[in-house]
């Protein structure tokens, strides 16, 4: 197994112009098998807006990963993170990070870090959710009244273990007062780059992104990359429609619902929707479901019945029907053709 060190040098904080004190302290928590390219992401973005040009030094940032047993903590890609420092007091760090990993091992939480975060928070210490971190909240008990974002990828595990609970699948992160969640990869990059404009400035968060070879910062209302779409646009707001959509296939709900949702009203969206797909959400919707009962029917060997299901159709007529009037035969006859057995094979 790999193992790096959590490298917090005790370099001079001063740099040639002026001595600095850092602006931004972060601390992290790593759950078991955690996702190394959220961490990573973050972690780099702190870094290389911390010191002049790409050096490395934590002067206008600092990061330190914490531990309550020390010992080395391994990510869901085998290489392990030496923690830095134990828990202490979480009033040393404007934030507490904490990364997750694979929802399997969420309910595996230390004891240690429940009670470490529950008394940031009581503190006042803001807590930042990374990737599934926002399910290791949740079940501390430190998310309750609060919307949080995790991964559309995610979004059936989150809610069956928080029964009642729908969070945010269409935003990259969420900011909500003093909790902070996003879908983690390159979000988190994102996420980090929120915090260290808002605490070192815009020309350093910048700085980091291209050097990460990231394009500009995007807030958080950016909506997530899901399934591949056939519909494409450049208008943000429909963007976001077509992925809640994305998110709602098996339960379709109404474009009066999404409207809201996004905070705007049915007319709005289908006025948007008109000038950015000449076509509307109510279309738009349908031939999302048909084309993702297209990719089943072509790449799995799951029934037209399920496949009708997994989609929102009534029953595999209701779906064969609708397939029909689009693609000029039933989903029978797709998966009879000698190019989808060869898929499904």
């Amino acid at each position: 197994m790999t193992q790096v060190t959590s490298h917090q040098t005790n370099a001079p904080r001063t740099p040639v112009s002026m001595r600095e004190k850092p602006r931004l302290s972060v601390g992290f928590i790593l759950a078991k098998r955690f996702t190394l390219c959220a961490f990573a992401n973050f972690v780099d973005v702190l870094r290389l807006a911390a010191d002049e040009g790409d050096r490395s030094r934590p002067i206008l940032c600092n990061w330190t990963v914490l531990s309550d047993t020390m010992d080395p903590i391994a990510s869901s890609s085998g290489i392990s993170v030496h923690p830095k420092e134990r828990l202490g007091d979480p009033r040393a760090y404007n934030y507490i990070v904490v990364v997750g990993g694979l929802i399997e091992e969420s309910e595996d939480f230390s004891p240690a870090y429940q009670s470490f975060l529950k008394e940031a928070a009581a503190a006042g210490v803001p807590l930042v959710g990374v990737c599934t971190g926002a399910f290791l909240l949740h079940r501390a008990g430190l998310l309750d009244g609060y919307r949080s974002c995790v991964s559309w990828f995610c979004h059936d595990a989150f809610k069956e273990q928080f029964d009642g609970l729908d969070p945010v699948t269409d935003q990259i992160f969420v900011v909500d007062r003093d909790r902070l969640t996003c879908a983690g990869g390159v979000s988190s990059a994102h996420l980090a780059a929120y915090l260290v404009d808002k605490h070192v400035g815009r020309a350093q968060a910048n700085k980091s992104l291209h050097i990460m070879i990231i394009d500009d910062a995007q807030n958080a209302e950016k909506p997530q990359p899901g399934i591949p779409l056939e519909l494409k646009t450049q208008n943000p707001l429909v963007q976001r429609a077509l992925h809640i959509m994305q998110q709602n296939i098996d339960t379709p709900i109404s474009i009066q619902e999404i409207a809201q949702r996004m905070g705007k009203s049915k007319r709005q969206l289908e006025r948007y929707f008109r000038l950015s797909l000449e076509t509307s959400p109510q279309v738009a919707f349908l031939n999302i479901r048909l084309d993702f009962a297209r990719h089943l029917i072509e790449r799995n060997q799951k029934s037209i019945a399920q496949i009708a299901v997994d989609c929102g159709f009534c029953d595999s007529s209701h779906l064969s029907r609708m397939f029909r009037r689009r693609y000029g035969c039933t989903p029978q006859a797709l998966r009879r053709m000698p190019d989808t057995e060869e898929h499904v094979a």
